[in-house]
């Protein structure tokens, strides 16, 4: 995988983490709610998974929030 794409997941994954924990969720929680597995959503939290367009809908649903939230390669968030 390039570099410039670990970049991108890493910042996808930050900011999946930043929007749940303000929203309270646990990964057990958010996990149930959008039907996605817990140990899928911690793969993506710490960049080591890739996404599918649909689980980032999913997730996205199940926080409330935009997919464009989620993908925000802007985000000042750290890893």
């Amino acid at each position: 995988m390039k570099e410039n794409d670990k970049i991108r997941l890493q910042k996808i994954g930050a900011n999946l983490l930043k929007l749940r924990t303000e929203k309270g969720y646990t990964q057990e929680e958010l996990s149930y709610e959008c039907d996605v597995d817990r140990a899928k959503i911690s793969k993506i939290e710490s960049g080591h998974a890739n996404l599918l367009v649909t689980t980032l809908l999913d997730l996205a649903e199940g926080l409330k929030v935009t997919p464009q939230e989620l993908l925000d390669l802007n985000s000042k968030n750290k890893k």
